[in-house]
């Protein structure tokens, strides 16, 4: 974290766990008909009626998922909420409130948290959901950061990763590889700030791909173009360890195969051209970039009518039998392995 001596700082320890706890989630107003009580008490207080509720958590640590060093504690805090919130809209529900719990290191003022906290509230006002609650304690090891989402569906909408058919067609939302491709760019930037710190970079022609890294958007609005459009999927999953992963993820909680084509993976004009400068293959890039949070699902081929003319949606390839297995088509029209080479939270 780069600090600006003239940037004034107030020691946590100033305010204590429960004055902090009160400074930061003073802005946080409820805005969910389900959120009967949020912070203020040893719990919050729900209600979801009829609806069934969804609920997973992510776990984002220094070092590991994101690098100070160029990411701005306001983007930080953004993301963090986009990347809970993805996997609810994943099984095509509402997301309707987080929890919040942080630790961190005395290297952090209470500035720098709110910095933090304008990030999430951001996120939090953007995409209507209330913060309801968390924790905060110490850290010997740096900035880590803890969200929980909940969201709801009623019973018939709620789609799984186990649910996809033989014959039934694979389709992404947005595009691939920009997130990525956004990383290595900001880690050539730091690599370069290390020799020569008065070096300024023009980050003009990436700005698409930084934004993708450091401010990503999660899939909100696909679940309502779906209902739109009549289209209930068979399968969903977000996309956050990479194509290759999420599709091997859904077929073997499926038990079947697939068969992905090269040739249709949507790629932005940027992700090529920055491939091309990098020495990329653009297809790897696509396949095990990661951090894209486009949704993966899949439906049945007498839906491909409704979102065949819909930017928005793109075939990627169709569901197969167990046994031929998952293999990537490509332009010469020979099939190889899929693998799983994306991101991989727990590796040595």
């Amino acid at each position: 974290m780069i600090e600006d001596k003239n940037t004034p700082r107030t020691a946590l320890s100033e305010l204590g766990e429960f004055g902090l706890i009160q400074h930061l989630t003073k802005k946080f107003k409820i805005s969910q008909e389900s959120t009967v009580y949020g912070i203020g008490d040893d719990a919050a207080v729900l209600d979801f009626a009829d609806k069934k509720c969804v609920l997973t958590t992510d776990l984002l640590v220094e070092g590991v998922h994101f690098d100070l060093a160029y990411m701005p504690l306001k983007h930080l805090g953004y993301k963090a909420v986009m990347v809970n919130l993805s996997d609810v809209y994943a099984m095509n529900a509402t997301a309707s409130q987080i929890t919040v719990s942080i630790a961190v290191s005395n290297r952090f003022p209470l500035e720098a948290l709110e910095e933090l906290y304008a990030g999430i509230h951001s996120a939090a006002k953007l995409y209507n959901v209330d913060v309801i609650g968390g924790d905060t304690t110490s850290s010997t090891t740096g900035l880590l950061i803890s969200i929980t989402a909940l969201g709801h569906a009623k019973q018939e909408e709620i789609v799984y990763r186990n649910g996809a058919k033989e014959n039934d067609l694979l389709v992404v939302s947005g595009d691939l590889g920009a997130a990525y491709l956004g990383l290595q760019i900001l880690e050539r930037e730091k690599q370069v700030f290390a020799v020569n710190p008065n070096e300024q970079p023009d980050l003009t022609p990436y700005t698409y791909l930084i934004e993708r890294q450091l401010k990503p958007e999660a899939r909100k609005d696909i679940k309502a173009l779906l209902k739109a459009l009549d289209v209930h999927p068979t399968s969903m999953i977000d996309i956050s360890d990479g194509l290759s992963s999420e599709v091997l993820h859904l077929c073997t909680q499926s038990n079947v195969g697939a068969n992905v084509y090269e040739d249709k993976l949507p790629l932005d004009p940027t992700v090529i051209s920055t491939c091309e400068e990098f020495q990329l293959n653009s297809t790897t890039v696509a396949l095990n970039g990661g951090e894209d949070y486009e949704l993966l699902l899949t439906i049945s081929q007498e839906d491909y009518p409704k979102i065949k003319a819909n930017p928005n949606l793109t075939v990627i390839g169709h569901i197969t039998d167990q046994k031929s297995g998952v293999g990537l088509v490509t332009r010469a029209n020979e099939k190889i392995e899929l693998q799983a080479q994306g991101w991989n939270p727990i590796k040595e």
